[in-house]
Parts: structure tokens; C-alpha cells; sequence
């Protein structure tokens, strides 16, 4: 069911390194992509698939994680993506492509839960130092980098306490807590 695949699709940050990801997984899951809604049909958003412990090191340092977590500064070897999937958008088929970021990393993700994997849809990156790490050509603009991987840690959905503060944390265990609003609150009419 749609909801269990849903509620399966946390942000993953840490993973096991040595569970590889095929090239043709990677594949199949940018075809969930490419299969999706796209903004007046422009389709236009590109990838670069990193199945490849040489090519994952050139992209893990160029990525922030978790930024509420101000004392972890990311995975540590062995807890690293096993794979990615860097987004681009061709700036020369479109300018609005915000929403087919969305909608083309969610199918991604879902796709990569209902496969036993799962991953986490990385905003902060340094687009010039990746840019270049990958030859990425100037038609070109870096999107997301989704890390995609065997998860190797717990994440829980909580609901969002009194304080009103929805920050993601873990505690003792490095169990990942992850605060949400009820549905009450989201429904104002």
C-alpha cells in the first residue's frame, strides 16, 4: 500500500556502505522519474548516476548533512551512500522546474523504499565544487543530490511537541526523531 511505502520514506543519512547499488537500480529508479508529472510536459531534469565507490567519493564531499545536528558532521566511513543520483536541470528547456524536483525525488525515493533501500534528498551542496569534481557542462544546474543506500539507522516519526518545535534529532540509541504535525493541524477548513 501506498501509505506503508510512505511511511518507510524517511531521510536517511546514515547507511550500510557495503551494500552496493547497481547501476541498473539506479536506472530503474530514475524511470520512476522520468514516468512522473512534469510542468507543462518539459521534462526537463537530467542525472548522473554514481553506482561506484570512485565516483560516490568524489560527490560525498561536496554534501552537508542533517543540519539541526550541530555536533554530527555526516556519515562516517562505513556509514556512507552507497550510490547517488545527482539532479540537474537543463537551464535551456526550462526555468521553472521546482516542481518537478519535488514530484521526480519523491518517485525516486518511493521507489528506492519499495526496493528495500532508502535515501535522503540533500539541498545543501556545493554546486561549483561538485560541478567541477563531475565535468558537469554549463547547460547544466545542479538540483538535489539523492543519496541512496541500504539504511543503517532507525528513523521515527513523532508527534511535534508542545513547544512547537518540528527540529529532527536522535537520541541515546542514535535513533532519529522526527516531528510532525498532526493532521488537525494541517486541515483549516
Amino acid at each position: 500500500m501506498l501509505k506503508d511505502l510512505v511511511l518507510k520514506n524517511r531521510s536517511y543519512r546514515r547507511f550500510y556502505e557495503d551494500v552496493g547499488v547497481d547501476c541498473q537500480t539506479l536506472r530503474e529508479l530514475v524511470d520512476l522519474a522520468r514516468l512522473s508529472a512534469s510542468a507543462a510536459n518539459k521534462q526537463p531534469l537530467r542525472y548522473i548516476l554514481s553506482c561506484t565507490k570512485d565516483r560516490s567519493a568524489l560527490i560525498f564531499p561536496n554534501l552537508a548533512w542533517a543540519a539541526y545536528l550541530k555536533d554530527w558532521d555526516g556519515p562516517s566511513e562505513g556509514e556512507r551512500p552507497s550510490a547517488y543520483v545527482v539532479m540537474l536541470v537543463d537551464k535551456e528547456l526550462s526555468a521553472n522546474f521546482n516542481w518537478d524536483a519535488g514530484i521526480c525525488s519523491q518517485s525516486i525515493l518511493l521507489g528506492a523504499v519499495e526496493k528495500g533501500l532508502g535515501g535522503c534528498i540533500i539541498a545543501s551542496v556545493n554546486k561549483p565544487g561538485l560541478k567541477k569534481a563531475l565535468g558537469i557542462p554549463d547547460q547544466y544546474e545542479i538540483v538535489f543530490v539523492l543519496a541512496i543506500g541500504k539504511p543503517k539507522e532507525k528513523v521515527v516519526i513523532d508527534p511535534v511537541p508542545s513547544t512547537g518545535d518540528i527540529k529532527y534529532w536522535r537520541d541515546a540509541e542514535e535513533t532519529h526523531h522526527v516531528p510532525k504535525r498532526s493532521l488537525e493541524d494541517l486541515i483549516i477548513g
